[in-house]
């Protein structure tokens, strides 16, 4: 394989023709490249708005909330706040925005890297003022306070109460016993007045499903230097049932990487070196709660970190005629999931200036500030993206499966990240914690709620967003520890040596590569012996990275492109992974929080942490390091949707859809390790899978799970999760999902090598530059 300091060969050139690329920014303004466009349309509601002629809006509620049990009606004097009606654009203006997109990332458009501001949006691809100006007369007619209609024009924020609900949308709001746990839900369908139903798509925050954090729980560990590793302050006792501990040998002590280990391993350290770190790149994260400020100060300065410039503010995003987003109520503590994303980004990133931007769910009192489906992550999202001062990079660590979002809630998410690809912001959203389905972040994959053991995230099936899978390290089953990590930790916690053979994070039983490193057939095998000492499931799991085909968002054409591409309609996730956690507990990161502040040598306990939700950040990193790169060869900073060049790139390293694949197809495995993988861009992740364990109720059984065994207490049904709907067999061709050469559902493209990933856009920026000029076909 040719060195990285190539310009692209013929093949490179012929695999990117055509395909959405993020290259160098043209003068033109933004204004004049939409003028180009014709998006002009007369209103759509040219009738009497009367609530006697009405129309129902499929998918408003959800499926399974009438099959439970039987709900409590709420008080008409209830009160629900900042619910958002979604507005759907025209057919023209939707088909309008997403050609004018691909446009920004075609080079050879007048429209190429002319991002978009928030009004030029709504002016463009919203729906027109008269429509606007129609509903928000109905919605005041109905008692409701209308709060602001976003610049975007495709969201409404009002306000009301239960009874206002109930009447002007022709349902009941009631409280409903799901999965044992109560939730809030309308009954039915919407509906509304007829005049209404091409312009209104539904409302946002009728049901209280509200997102997970994608994150492990956190662990304290305390460092002991006899067992060379961080001992476990909090940990239960160790089973052969839960630990898995005959799997691993590491004396007592578990790995807490340090982000030495990871700039070590994804190659960040040689950009370093040449002062690419980020700087002038802002990355938001977006939070519904607070941390303390002087933890990511720690951060930097026990991590040496500090050196690099980075800066670090908490900001609660305010846009334009958007919904209020208010402070959550810290009292000096560290919410995880926002420490893990505000610290890892900067580990990956630390010239950046890090945003935390957050929006609370909820007053002191525990009244819901906002109703809408996504809570204050959503707010924070929108207000951002709809604001006056926006950042490049945006990486959201939430998320809930496609079964759990109502349409208008998911229609909604899907504007929200298509208009921040059209202003040129590169979002990265984690695909989940729990295998095959993410709605089950820290248990185990069931059917109380009418469920299928495959799903998707909602907020990461949109075809304008990069989503973030998870992988662990292979070195502990494959006994390879000595050849990747020194014995003791450098004086800032690295001890990595290079770059590590990856496998997918599966903490299961379904995880083959620990099941063959035990000695095992296969993971039923090793389910069935788990089984046999954990009869009644105490530590059954679906803790794994997730992955699966979106049931809503339709496949761009970008992700078609590359070998071993699935071969379905669907919008398809993850697009990469980076390290998330690990089989039997060993590996985690260190997180410097209010209470376990870190220290020199680790005099004293931190704590430990994992998930999708350390991915997305660190891949947000990754991203700030190619926006600085790039500006530095006069590539434009801001780059958009990252996965239509990512997936470029990946089609020249492990070949196209169709044809011959190249030799570096086979090179490029995750298993080659660091001297063989050293010229390639990504990591291709070929062994293991992120098939977990999953669960059903006697007699219900629940889809895409393959039986193998009974819980002993209450008679339920435990499988390993499948593609087949009514499995019989388990196996390489069925298991949900196995990892393989090329792209999978398991782990994506594989994680990336930063610095050839850098050299490999800037070659691709130039070649295809060099085809521009010489007006090249």
């Amino acid at each position: 394989m040719k060195q990285l300091s190539f310009a692209l060969s013929a093949s490179i050139a012929a695999a990117l023709v055509g395909t959405p690329s993020l290259l160098l920014a043209q003068p033109t303004a933004a204004t004049n490249a939409l003028a180009g466009i014709n998006t002009s349309e007369s209103a759509r509601i040219t009738k009497v708005v009367s609530n006697s002629n009405l129309a129902t809006l499929a998918k408003t509620h959800l499926a399974f909330v009438p099959k439970a049990a039987s709900g409590t009606p709420m008080a008409d004097t209830d009160n629900l706040r900042h619910l958002q009606l979604v507005l759907k654009p025209s057919v023209t203006r939707q088909a309008a925005m997403e050609a004018f997109i691909a446009a920004q990332h075609n080079p050879k458009s007048a429209s190429f890297h002319q991002w978009l501001t928030p009004a030029q949006f709504g002016d463009a691809f919203g729906v027109v003022d008269s429509d606007i100006a129609a509903i928000t007369a109905w919605l005041t007619a109905q008692g409701f306070t209308v709060n602001s209609v976003y610049p975007n024009k495709t969201q409404i924020d009002f306000s009301g109460t239960v009874g206002q609900v109930n009447h002007a949308f022709h349902t009941q709001e009631g409280i409903y016993a799901v999965g044992g746990a109560k939730h809030r839900a309308n009954a039915s369908d919407i509906s509304v007045p007829s005049a209404l139903k091409d312009v209104v798509a539904g409302v946002m925050g009728l049901n209280d499903f509200h997102p997970n954090a994608l994150h492990k729980k956190s662990q304290v560990a305390q460092w002991d230097a006899s067992k060379k590793g961080f001992v476990l302050q909090n940990a239960s006792a160790k089973t052969a049932a839960n630990s898995k501990g005959d799997a691993i040998s590491y004396g007592g002590g578990v790995r807490g990487l340090a982000p030495n280990d990871l700039a070590t391993m994804y190659d960040v350290k040689p950009l370093r070196a040449n002062g690419v770190t980020g700087t002038g790149v802002t990355i938001a994260v977006v939070e519904d709660d607070v941390m303390n400020a002087a933890d990511w100060t720690n951060f930097t300065q026990v991590f040496n970190l500090a050196q690099y410039g980075g800066t670090f503010s908490q900001i609660n995003p305010q846009a334009t005629n958007g919904s209020n987003c208010v402070a959550p109520f810290g009292f000096g503590e560290d919410d995880p999931e926002t420490l893990l994303d505000a610290e890892w980004s900067t580990a990956i990133a630390p010239g950046a200036n890090i945003e935390v931007a957050v929006c609370a769910d909820a007053d002191l009192s525990g009244n819901p500030v906002t109703d809408n489906f996504f809570g204050g992550v959503f707010v924070a999202a929108s207000n951002l993206i709809n604001g006056d001062s926006r950042p490049d990079i945006i990486s959201a660590s939430y998320g809930y499966g496609e079964y759990f979002t109502d349409a208008a809630s998911k229609l909604a998410i899907d504007q929200m990240w298509a208009q921040a690809d059209a202003e040129g912001i590169s979002v990265f959203v984690s695909a989940g914690d729990s295998g095959s389905n993410p709605s089950f972040n820290g248990s185990v994959i069931n059917n109380e709620y009418g469920n299928t053991a495959v799903d998707a995230n909602a907020l990461a099936t949109s075809p304008h967003v990069t989503a973030v899978g998870g992988t662990d390290t292979a070195d502990i089953l494959d006994g390879t520890t000595s050849q990747y990590f020194a014995p003791v930790p450098s004086v800032v916690g690295g001890s990595a040596l290079s770059y590590v053979p990856e496998i997918p994070w599966n903490a299961s039983c379904g995880n083959g590569v620990a099941a063959k490193a035990l000695g095992f057939s296969g993971a039923p095998a090793l389910c069935a012996r788990d089984l046999a000492f954990d009869p009644d499931g105490m530590y059954f799991t679906s803790e794994a990275g997730s992955g699966g085909p979106s049931s809503v968002d339709a496949k761009p054409s970008w992700q078609s492109q590359v070998f071993n591409a699935a071969k379905d309609s669907s919008r398809d996730v993850p697009d990469v992974a980076l390290f998330a956690g690990s089989y039997g507990g060993h590996t985690w990161v260190i997180t410097c929080s209010f209470f376990r502040p870190c220290s020199t040598n680790f005099a004293t306990q931190v704590e430990l942490s994992g998930g999708t939700s350390l991915a997305s950040p660190m891949f947000a990193g990754i991203q700030a390091l190619m926006d600085q790169g790039l500006a530095a060869r006069g590539v434009a900073k801001d780059q958009g949707n990252a996965a239509p060049t990512l997936y470029a790139l990946a089609a020249n390293e492990y070949g196209a859809a169709t044809g011959s694949t190249p030799s570096s197809l086979a090179t490029c495995s995750a298993d080659n390790g660091a001297t063989g993988t050293a010229n390639c861009v990504f990591h291709n992740v070929t062994r293991g899978s992120i098939s977990t364990q999953c669960e059903s109720l006697p007699l219900d059984p629940i889809p895409n799970c393959f039986h193998y065994g009974w819980v002993l207490g209450n008679g339920a049904s435990v499988g390993l999760t499948t593609s087949d709907a009514a499995p019989t067999s388990y196996g390489v061709s069925n298991k949900a999902y196995g990892a393989q050469p090329g792209w999978s559902f398991a782990s994506g493209l594989g994680s990336v090598d930063a610095r050839n990933l850098l050299i490999a856009w800037r070659a691709f920026a130039a070649a295809s530059a060099a085809s521009v000029s010489s007006g090249a076909k």
